[in-house]
């Protein structure tokens, strides 16, 4: 019986117990990449001292640990993948990787994985990538703390920072991404949790879900993109705390919503966008406690949109606060504050006694002619917009605010 724990305990140690950490460096026994992986074993770990390393389509096929000291590179020489990754268990850090091929018909990446469990890349450097973290069927893996940048400015031209296609489990923390077609790119993507990431000045989006469910994505900050953040055909997502800045363009929005249902939008900030949010097709999402803030429009809807509840959000000097498409409305709008309200509260209950009406005849005007847009500021849009708020025909009768905020929400 003694032997037989023995033989038990024995085989219940970790792997990691024989592994053994393989130093590369030029005066070292190995001397490239390439040479200490060929001799490598499993759960070993190759630590890569200052210096260039050239490192083309390397297939790791075993559980194994890189790690780069400060000023480590693997240089992909411009032929394709720098890293491929194809065995579970495996954690790159602390790596400059560049010069990763380019290509319009396959999709290289810096550091590419596929159908892998358990893995994790953090705190690399990737320079002027095509992809630069691709993911294939990849689940239970962590891709934080990197710098992913590239120079490009035609989408064709570039892929995206980090892109997860088939997915499950992800935790995408920390990572700033610039430079890129986008930032972090979802298709069927599930229960994963995008946190704490900067993305910024992509040439398309900062984040970009498409058939994705059951995600999360919080405290990051999208900004100076080609728009922020775009989420199809998706739902239960929950969007807390980001921040949605300066995303400018003739077609650009800070959150795009497009048959989205069961979602929460939760405590964000929108401000100085074209449009805050662009809402199509999408029902049953909670807009709580966000601020809409000097943006062109803070909320657009277009059709199918249903069962949405937008309550105690602040909307603060935007150019139009709501735009409408229909003259038919199934969402609630109770319960916000809106600095251009003008009503008065008798009781001193904090909320007005009037209902406010946040749709504007102008707004409807200009959705249909654009050139309008110039007359924004004109004695005329003041004397439309009035008789429209006193006697509406183009706007929905019932899209009212019946509880209007007098005192902005101090949202966390």
């Amino acid at each position: 019986m003694r032997k037989v724990f023995v033989i038990i305990l024995i085989m219940a140690l970790p792997y990691c117990a024989w592994a053994s950490i393989i130093k590369v460096c030029s005066s070292c026994e190995y001397s490239t990449l390439a040479q200490a992986y060929s001799d490598a074993q499993p759960y070993d770990t190759l630590m890569l001292a200052p210096g260039v390393y050239e490192s083309v389509n390397l297939e790791i096929t075993i559980p194994l640990t890189i790690i780069g000291e400060k000023g480590a590179v693997l240089d992909g020489q411009d032929k394709g993948y720098i890293i491929k990754i194809l065995s579970d268990n495996v954690h790159i850090s602390g790596l400059i990787l560049r010069n990763a091929g380019r290509s319009y018909t396959k999709d290289f990446a810096a550091i590419y994985t596929s159908r892998i469990n358990n893995f994790s890349i953090k705190n690399n450097v990737i320079e002027n990538p095509y992809f630069g973290v691709l993911l294939e069927k990849s689940h239970n893996g962590e891709i934080s703390g990197n710098i992913i940048s590239g120079n490009k400015t035609v989408e064709a031209d570039t892929g995206n920072g980090v892109h997860a296609w088939h997915c499950s489990n992800l935790l995408i923390d920390q990572n700033e991404m610039y430079g890129l077609r986008d930032g972090i790119y979802l298709e069927f993507v599930a229960d994963s949790k995008i946190y704490n990431n900067y993305s910024h000045n992509n040439i398309r989006y900062g984040l970009h879900f498409m058939f994705s469910n059951n995600d999360e994505y919080v405290e990051n900050t999208f900004e100076d993109n080609g728009a922020g953040v775009a989420v199809m055909f998706s739902k239960f997502i929950l969007m807390k705390n980001n921040k949605f800045l300066q995303n400018w363009g003739t077609a650009s929005y800070g959150l795009l919503l497009k048959e989205i249902y069961d979602g929460e939008v939760v405590n964000n900030t929108f401000k100085e966008n074209t449009i805050g949010i662009f809402i199509e097709g999408s029902t049953r999402i909670n807009y709580t406690s966000n601020d809409f803030e000097r943006n062109g429009w803070a909320i657009k809807v277009s059709g199918g949109c249903y069962l949405n509840i937008f309550s105690k959000n602040n909307f603060l000097s935007n150019s139009f606060d709501l735009s409408y498409n229909t003259k038919m409305n199934d969402n609630s709008f109770d319960g916000n504050y809106w600095s251009s309200y003008s009503g008065y509260d008798l009781d001193k209950d904090k909320i007005g006694d009037v209902p406010f009406r946040p749709v504007k005849l102008f707004s409807y005007v200009v959705n249909r002619t654009p050139e309008t847009i110039i007359l924004l500021r004109s004695l005329f849009v003041d004397i439309i917009n009035f008789s429209e708020r006193v006697s509406p025909i183009f706007t929905p009768n019932d899209l009212l605010d019946n509880y209007p905020a007098m005192k902005r929400f101090k949202n966390d």
